[in-house]
């Protein structure tokens, strides 16, 4: 479908400002406006209570607890920003949204950023963080069985890395996977790369940019931990939901991951956003479309997790 008209008014506000590409800043100054990007993100709600703590003896989260319910849910939540920009604070408002949909604990993790800190420090951290709630859930209120990763763009890449070294170990156990418009694979020459390379956002450029920045050795590329696309095989997978918009780069990686994903026998759902940019569920303030699917994503996480918890009382 044509792109969104909220979506060009999007356009052309970033248009207006001017503002020079990521690529053409330093770590310190890109980071700064990324984090003023506040008029984009929104408010979320208030929720039952939220915490900061340091786990596995050196990982920043934010804990939010949507109620006082003892065994929740758990979602280990991975920020975006090409793992260059973003933290806790860029995506409070997401991660509120999502605790409070889902009727979940959500764990933002706050990963070491590159370039200062390249892979695999920040797959490190999140698989790290992920398996410390699995070891202490009963400390923690959080139901072993139903701990579940999820990421936008590049937290997303990391959550699909987080899944994959869980199933080669066999530890955490994850209970399914969320993926919004992933990053999957350094293929800058895919069609929605080709299509979208300018003036949709983000641009082929700039994830150049990003990967060099994170995957400083051109042959960690190859290795599954930091493109899941490169992985041998995707069998023995928990449920899967990928997201993708009709106007960005990455939709093509996350599509084809979504294939492989159900050729190996995993049960995945894909939805498309037509008419949107890649961010536009970050950007939730700027988007209608935005905050219904952050809202339906809630929904289906719920959904999902119920129907966990009915399986295992129908095994014992």
């Amino acid at each position: 479908m044509p792109l969104h008209p909220q979506a060009r008014s999007f356009l052309d506000l970033v248009a207006k400002k001017n503002a020079p590409p990521w690529e053409s800043l330093a770590p310190s100054v890109s980071r700064s406006m990324f984090n003023g990007l506040t008029e984009f993100f929104g408010q979320g709600p208030e929720l039952n209570d939220i915490s900061d703590k340091v786990i596995a003896d050196k990982v920043p989260v934010r804990i939010y607890r949507p109620d006082s319910k003892p065994c929740l849910p758990a979602i280990m939540y991975f920020h975006g920003g090409g793992w260059v920009l973003g933290n806790i604070e860029t995506h409070d408002a997401m991660c509120r949204h999502l605790a409070k949909d889902s009727g979940s604990m959500v764990i933002s993790v706050n990963y070491r950023l590159a370039p200062e800190h390249p892979f695999p420090a920040a797959f490190d951290d999140c698989y790290e963080a992920t398996r410390y709630v699995s070891h202490h859930a009963a400390e923690l209120g959080v139901d072993p069985t139903r701990i579940a990763v999820a990421g936008d763009s590049a937290g997303g890449n990391l959550a699909a890395a987080v899944t994959l070294k869980a199933r080669e170990k066999g530890t955490p156990n994850i209970h399914s996977q969320w993926l919004i418009y992933p990053v999957l694979e350094a293929n800058f020459d895919t069609v929605s790369y080709k299509e979208f390379a300018t003036d949709h956002g983000l641009t082929r450029r700039t994830m150049q940019f990003f990967w060099d920045q994170y995957s400083q050795k051109k042959t960690d590329r190859s290795t599954a931990y930091a493109a899941p696309l490169k992985a041998d095989h995707l069998r023995d997978l928990p449920f899967t939901q990928i997201i993708t918009a009709e106007y960005d780069v990455l939709r093509d990686e996350g599509e084809q991951f979504a294939r492989l994903l159900k050729k190996a026998g995993v049960e995945v759902e894909l939805i498309r956003y037509d008419g949107m940019l890649h961010g536009f569920m970050h950007f939730a303030a700027a988007f209608d479309e935005g905050k219904r699917a952050l809202a339906e994503l809630g929904k289906a996480m719920n959904t999902r997790f119920g129907l966990a918890c009915k399986n295992h009382l129908n095994h014992t």
